[in-house]
């Protein structure tokens, strides 16, 4: 019987368990702010209201951060006509608990271990809710859900709370928007070149748009032989190549300059991928690569350039087929393991959707490109999506893409925030050769002469800038897109 009574109490204390918190700790940070308002500047980085668990100490945490934002002073007498002079904690007004913490404050040196121990707390309370969801899902699930759904929606929210520290959305406030808009500034002035985004490598391409920005969804379309994967493996290359870290004030790191690429590649296998690169830096075509026909001296060269790459922050994912909710779930992943600034994924037409009813590919795409546009808001991080176009281009005159020409172009051309052409006049000249000896073909062959080597990246659609043609060099030997030089910056030259 005592045993039975034992288990009885064991079973209702494990029923009605605390969440963990610890009082004394936010009491002693919040006295310390009122005491000292420095205080708010030591934990204000990774502290919010939301991670206390005491409701009142929200309260007080919020009214004090703001009134120190605003540069006035925040102390028991200034915060409690902002706080309900009616409620009461315990035997106290809430005017004399203001003045009990700050009696009983902690010093500024002990800050950041308070602050840490609300935050650790705050994330243990959050996974608890998790845990319980994905409990109750699975008991509760109906027959037609898959676990596969499950799982990716508890990776999602796992991925939200180790980012942010937070699990919900929900609105923010205006200051917090601000804030983060005039870091984006300061971040920008600190980079090379003074982008506010992530430089491309390309400098025609940062002119016009500033550079990659985050939470960008970027579509590179052409017709197949234009080289819309040279130029997005140009840029991965670039990119990853020129990372540089930068330790924030939480021990994490944050690319100064470049970032981590993730680059899925749906069509290519990753030696390919590897192949053109090397040829790209190399400057050895790829087919003597593939070939084998190479000498002593390419060699050491593909030597020293594959052990280079091996320190590249360039990670490659060559799934056929993907998913979306498959692709969010290794993006997140990477992201959380080895960080992520730039995603590329080659290319939209080889993904699928979650339907199981795949015969209508307007609404598979319409699925796939919403959720590569709020994967890009999710992750913040520019995501470049390159895109098959409609056959029609090679109807017309002009072959000059625009955007009517992407296939299922409703869907792509609403949710992309920039739609960008590859376009190579030269590879349409060399295709439609006239008759040898004719006035056509002299006209022909000076056309082509001026082609050569040449190719345009027409941008189409651009939320945050202008449209219009960037100008590139392109070698096709090296599968290799750089900047066009301009005739106004060369040298005077003397027939």
């Amino acid at each position: 019987m005592a045993d039975a009574a034992r288990k009885l109490d064991e079973d209702a204390a494990a029923l009605y368990r605390e969440a963990p918190n610890n009082i004394e700790a936010e009491q002693a940070l919040l006295g310390a702010m009122l005491v000292n308002n420095d205080a708010y500047y030591v934990v204000h980085d990774f502290l919010k209201p939301d991670h206390f668990f005491e409701p009142l100490h929200r309260e007080i945490f919020s009214k004090t951060s703001e009134m120190i934002r605003m540069g006035k002073i925040a102390n028991p007498v200034t915060i409690k006509t902002f706080l309900a002079a009616n409620d009461k904690v315990g035997e106290l007004t809430v005017a004399q608990y203001l003045a009990r913490l700050a009696a009983e404050a902690t010093t500024i040196i002990n800050a950041t271990d308070y602050g840490r121990a609300i935050y650790d707390l705050a994330m243990r309370r959050s996974l608890i809710r998790i845990g319980e969801d994905m409990v109750n899902i699975a008991f509760d699930a109906p027959l037609d859900m898959e676990p596969k759904g499950q799982i990716e929606d508890a990776e999602r929210r796992l991925f939200e709370l180790a980012e942010t520290g937070r699990y919900d959305g929900g609105f923010q406030s205006f200051t917090e928007a601000v804030t983060l808009a005039v870091q984006m500034a300061t971040a920008a002035k600190d980079r090379d070149g003074g982008l506010s985004g992530v430089s491309s490598g390309i400098i025609g391409l940062d002119r016009r748009m500033g550079g990659l920005q985050s939470s960008d969804l970027i579509i590179l379309a052409g017709r197949p032989a234009m080289g819309k994967t040279s130029l997005a493996t140009n840029i991965a290359f670039n990119i990853a190549a020129a990372y540089e870290p930068a330790e924030q004030a939480d021990g994490s790191f944050k690319a100064k300059n470049g970032g981590v690429v993730g680059f899925f590649s749906l069509e290519m296998s990753a030696e390919q991928l590897a192949t053109r690169i090397i040829s790209e830096q190399t400057e050895i075509s790829s087919s003597k690569i593939r070939r084998g026909n190479i000498n002593d001296q390419e060699l050491t060269k593909l030597i020293a350039c594959s052990e280079m790459m091996q320190k590249l922050p360039l990670y490659i994912d060559q799934t056929g087929g993907i998913s979306i909710a498959q692709l969010a779930a290794r993006a997140r992943r990477l992201k959380r393991q080895r960080g992520l600034d730039v995603m590329v994924i080659d290319y939209v037409q080889l993904m699928q959707g979650s339907s199981k009813n795949s015969q209508n590919r307007v609404q598979e795409i319409t699925e796939i490109t919403t959720g590569l546009k709020a994967l890009a808001k999710e992750l913040s991080v520019p995501i470049i999506a390159l895109s098959q176009l409609s056959r029609q281009v090679e109807s017309r005159e002009d072959k000059r893409p625009q955007l009517s020409d992407l296939r299922e172009s409703g869907s792509i051309e609403q949710d992309a925030d920039v739609v960008m052409f590859v376009y190579r006049d030269e590879y349409y000249l060399s295709n439609r050769e006239p008759k040898p000896g004719t006035d056509e073909h002299l006209k022909w062959e000076q056309a082509l002469n001026e082609a050569r080597g040449k190719a345009e990246v027409i941008i189409a659609k651009q939320r945050h800038g202008p449209t219009g043609t960037v100008p590139l060099a392109f070698q096709a030997e090296y599968t290799r897109f750089t900047d066009l030089a301009d005739d106004t910056y060369l040298p005077e030259r003397y027939e």
